[in-house]
């Protein structure tokens, strides 16, 4: 069907065109997949236009940022629910500024203007995720088949609800009294993965629509509902150098020069699968013309099984003495806060053999079976009345998620039968590694003497339980609210409306860790793997098909997560009895609820607005206020001891509150028929996370991770924005436009982590407890592991959240085309079908005053790179995930049926705190996320009026992910290598 979009264009390109038109055009262009415009009248013919697609989605997104009088960027479904991508994370990285993160492949975080502080909403109504952060829903839970539109407000008005920096996403669904027709449309499809050994998964989506005239008014239905599974991989191998060899140490392998050794080895496998059931359903009754009624609900079900298999080499840093590299590499850290800290050599490759008395290396099988089972539920009932000046709306809202994480987490040690044994549960194995050509490879040194054999690795008996970890924890979020609209119209010369509204909020949020921790550190009490080979499978040996490294540990045994997943209570039942029959004294015990971790949090908000509305004949837009007074009541847990050592459990509640006023304004100036000139000013405001409100403490049974404390004492962080544009809308369905944007930000959120003092000799730190006097925090239940005598018990790092005491500032500019071929056909033909889209962000983060600190083992890599002994380095601590450059290309091609899209997307290196398997900072800084580029394209064909077939693809040239300790592109430490994902399928609509 050709599409004809010189009507449509020529609304589009009136800076003076009428708004009922435009909104007639807009409402005409989001209700089909082949959707009929309203009729314009000219002098001469009354034309009927028909428009579908790319075309009509891109075209109906620039009406409504055109006609906008605040900055806004629109994503318009070019089908019934079908969006440019299969993931919202993904659909919103079209958008100019915005940048996301993914999580083996998936997009999950959004960075709007190189922050992750944003909001995210469902036809206006505030979400709730499934953790205790202030975004909002999970992006991977809701599908992208149930939402017609996307819009992401950058400029607020006094309307827009507070509590966003970089901007607030909402998240849009079918209008039914807007449909010129009934919608009826199924969707089928299967997705591949290119890592995964489970095959095609399904999607499945339907969408039916309609209204009706009838003596009681008009009445309008929208139901659409999807099913989804999805299966994604990423490899990521990890390794730590951050201990030196000095040339005068003394230790065996000492060099002529310093060098890095090998401190750790972990080869990390995730396999992410998806279960999601999503519905989204509306009833609009207009009693009359003036008055009208909706409902609306979205429900999301998902459930998230993650199977995340850690075969690691530890202990190795018992041998960085004596392990001699066969090869180096020099690194050169560079300039780090305007501080010079050299070079130095590197092991690149190298036998670590099995240390004399074979305890260490010693290979190790940690298998994580996370599980994450998430209600979403989202109520929305309102009505609407419009008198001859005035205007009321009022709606109540309700917001929830209910999410439970079971889930058990198993460590087995490989006991190597040619190595020596003793008491401990764990012994040598020899690794070999190869780093070169940027590839963090390692396995077993099968050469070596003492080897075991590939039979060796996939025999029970040679297999013992280390520790398992049972986990069924609660998080509950809600938020409902009430809120009152009224407009009412002046018949003044400029100021044409005036706005007032007051909403009142209630969020709460509550988590209840229930867990069962159990270490088993001795031969005595840890059963060999012939007395559960029931529960033991060989875990993956797929590992060199992302890279073809032909350098991995394929052959080994691990918890089979299929029967975890299948059934929790029978896994226990046959360790514990493992345990029995060893002969063992520490039995698997059932997890409880951990009382120092519980924490229930209720926020109460009341808001006011005044916003005045204005319009000339070259200016438009809106100035007013926004003032809030909140409310929060915090109820944890505290832990005392009698006299007689007994701990008594007590719930403390403190109460903080805090007020804000914020004033906005927006102006528009249509200096001409295509030329929009866009300025706004305002304040907002960004809520710390609940948890790191909490004053709850959470320990893990590695030695590895921070334990997260709480801050009570956090503020809400306060900004000031200022956008400058303008837009050229210069053909038809294009646009070329410039930003500049600047963000003064204080008391910004900032994480800070404290590492324990670590012997420089041996490794240790204190572990004696329970004050760490040289820094960290007690955690009485970690395994010491290399960090002192076989126990439990041990100073660890302790990380929280801080106001930074500094102000910051972000600026940046934002570029943008799009340019559309259709109106070129007498002279181009068929290449009318193409067009493009391409945007370019440049943004700057400067100030603060919150450091980071290097843990006292880099600091000793640092005195051998500058030469200054006693060096201790810090740095500023930053914003996370912001990327000083970023861009995206999209070339689409639509004609004869055919539609194409294909889009680049690369952004520069950013800090990051997702640091492989570990949420701890090595080194003490956040790792760089090198720079990275993904290609995605997609490609359908309309076999007749109702069906179409067609296929996509994401991350089609599989681009790793890599990462860089310290410094951008200095010390190499991991790679995330991610799977192509390939979808293909049928739509049909009646």
């Amino acid at each position: 069907m050709e599409t004809k979009l010189n009507r449509i264009s020529s609304v589009l390109m009136s800076g003076k065109a009428n708004t009922v038109v435009n909104s007639a055009a807009l409402v005409a262009l989001l209700t089909a997949p082949a959707i009929w415009a309203q009729e314009v009248q000219d002098d001469s013919e009354t034309e009927i236009i028909q428009v579908s697609g790319i075309r009509s989605a891109l075209t109906s997104a620039l009406l409504e940022k055109r006609d906008s009088n605040n900055l806004v960027e629109v994503i318009q479904a070019e089908d019934i629910g079908k969006l440019p991508d299969q993931n919202l994370a993904e659909v919103l990285e079209n958008v100019t500024g915005v940048q996301i993160t993914r999580s083996a492949g998936v997009g999950t975080g959004v960075q709007i203007r190189g922050t992750n502080a944003n909001r995210t909403e469902i036809n206006g109504v505030s979400t709730v995720g499934s953790g205790a952060g202030r975004s909002g829903i999970n992006f991977e839970d809701v599908s992208a088949s149930i939402i017609a539109g996307v819009e992401v407000t950058k400029a607020p008005d006094a309307k827009t609800i507070e509590g966003s920096v970089g901007g607030t996403i909402n998240l849009r669904t079918i209008r039914p009294l807007q449909l010129s027709e009934t919608l009826a449309s199924v969707r089928v499809q299967g997705e591949s993965s290119s890592l995964s050994t489970d095959g095609v998964k399904p999607r499945l989506s339907g969408t039916y629509g309609d209204n009706w005239e009838t003596d009681n008014g008009n009445f309008g239905v929208v139901l659409s509902a999807s099913y989804a599974e999805q299966d994604v991989t990423a490899f990521r191998p990890r390794v730590d150098r951050d201990n030196v060899v000095t040339s005068d140490g003394g230790t065996e392998n000492a060099q002529e020069f310093d060098f890095l050794g090998i401190q750790f080895l972990n080869q990390d496998y995730d396999n992410h699968e998806y279960e999601t059931v999503n519905f989204a359903g509306t009833l609009e009754w207009a009693l009359n013309s003036d008055t009208k009624f909706y409902f609306d609900a979205v429900i999301n079900d998902q459930e998230r099984y993650a199977e995340s298999v850690s075969v690691q080499a530890s202990g190795v840093s018992d041998l960085i003495g004596i392990s001699v590299p066969s090869a180096f590499e020099t690194v050169n850290f560079g300039n780090l806060d305007g501080q010079n800290l050299g070079s130095i050599q590197a092991a690149l490759q190298g036998v670590i053999p099995v240390e004399d008395g074979g305890a260490d290396p010693n290979l190790r099988i940690a298998g994580d079976t996370i599980s994450r089972v998430s209600k979403s539920e989202i109520f929305r009932l309102g009505g609407e009345w419009q008198g001859e000046n005035l205007k009321i709306s009022v709606e109540a809202s309700s917001s929830s998620s209910d999410t439970t994480n079971p889930r058990i987490n198993s460590t087995l040690n490989f006991l190597n039968p040619n190595a020596a044994i003793n008491a401990s549960n764990e012994n040598g194995t020899p690794f070999e590694y190869d780093l070169t050509g940027g590839s963090l490879a390692f396995g077993i040194a099968f050469d070596e003497a003492n080897a075991p054999s590939a039979a060796d690795m996939l025999d029970p008996e040679n297999y013992v339980l280390r520790s398992v970890q049972t986990v069924r924890d609660l998080t509950e979020n809600t938020e409902d609210a009430f809120r009152t609209d009224l407009t009412y119209s002046l018949d003044w010369t400029v100021i044409t409306s005036v706005d007032f509204g007051f909403r009142h909020s209630k969020a709460t949020s509550m988590t209840d860790q229930i867990r069962s921790n159990v270490n088993l550190r001795n031969y005595s009490d840890s059963p060999t793997g012939d007395l559960f080979a029931e529960l033991l499978t060989p875990g993956p040996d797929n590992f060199g098909e992302a890279d073809g490294r032909e350098l991995f540990v394929k052959d080994f045994l691990m918890v089979n997560p299929d029967m975890i997943v299948a059934d929790q209570d029978n896994v226990l039942n046959i360790l514990n009895n493992a345990v029995t029959e060893h002969g063992g004294s520490i039995a698997i015990s059932a997890p409880t609820s951990e009382v120092s971790a519980f924490f229930d949090i209720e926020e109460t908000t009341n808001a006011l607005y005044l916003q005045a509305n204005f319009s000339t004949e070259y200016l438009r837009g809106n100035f007013g206020v926004r003032y809030l007074e909140t409310e929060v009541a915090s109820t944890g847990n505290s832990v005392t001891t009698d006299e007689n050592g007994n701990p008594t459990v007590s719930q403390v509640t403190t109460v903080g509150d805090y007020d804000f006023l914020l004033p906005r304004i927006n102006v528009v100036a249509d200096v001409t028929d295509n030329i929009v000139l866009r300025a706004a000013w305002g304040k907002d405001i960004r809520r710390p996370d609940f948890n790191d409100l909490s004053t709850s403490v959470t320990y893990s049974t590695s030695p590895n991770p921070p334990v997260s404390v709480g801050n009570p004492d956090l503020v809400p962080e306060e900004v000031t924005s200022f956008d400058l544009s303008a837009e050229w809308y210069f053909a038809q369905a294009s646009v070329l436009s410039i930003g500049y944007f600047h963000k003064t930000r204080t008391d910004l959120f900032a994480g800070q982590q404290v590492d324990p003092y670590q012997d420089p000799v041996t490794g240790f730190r204190d572990y004696t407890g329970p004050e760490c006097e040289q820094g960290g925090i007690w955690n009485p239940i970690a395994d010491i592991n290399v960090f002192g005598p076989v126990g439990v018990g041990v100073c660890v790092p302790w990380a929280t959240t801080i106001n930074d005491t500094g102000e910051t500032t972000q600026k940046g500019i934002e570029m943008a085309v799009q340019f559309d071929l259709s109106g070129f056909e007498d002279e181009l033909g068929w290449a009318s079908g193409f067009g493009v889209l391409a945007n370019y962000t440049i943004q700057e983060f400067d100030g603060g005053e919150a450091m980071d600190n290097a843990t006292s083992r880099a600091n000793a890599v640092f005195a051998a790179t500058t030469g200054v002994d006693g060096i201790d380095v810090s740095a500023l601590h930053g914003l996370p995930d912001l990327s000083e450059n970023a861009y995206n290309f999209t070339l689409y091609y639509e004609k004869y049926g055919l539609s194409a899209r294909m889009r680049y997307t690369w952004r520069e290196a950013y800090r990051s705190e997702d640091f492989g398997s570990t949420s701890s900072y090595p080194w003490g800084f956040m790792v760089v996320q090198e720079d990275r580029g993904q290609l995605n394209a997609s490609v359908s064909y309309d076999v007749n009026e109702r069906l179409s077939i067609g296929v996509e693809g994401v991350n089609l040239t599989e681009s790793e992910v890599t990462q860089s300790c310290v410094t951008e592109g200095a010390l190499l430490c991991f790679q995330g290598l991610t799977d192509r994902r390939i979808t293909f399928g049928a739509s049909y609509h009646w």
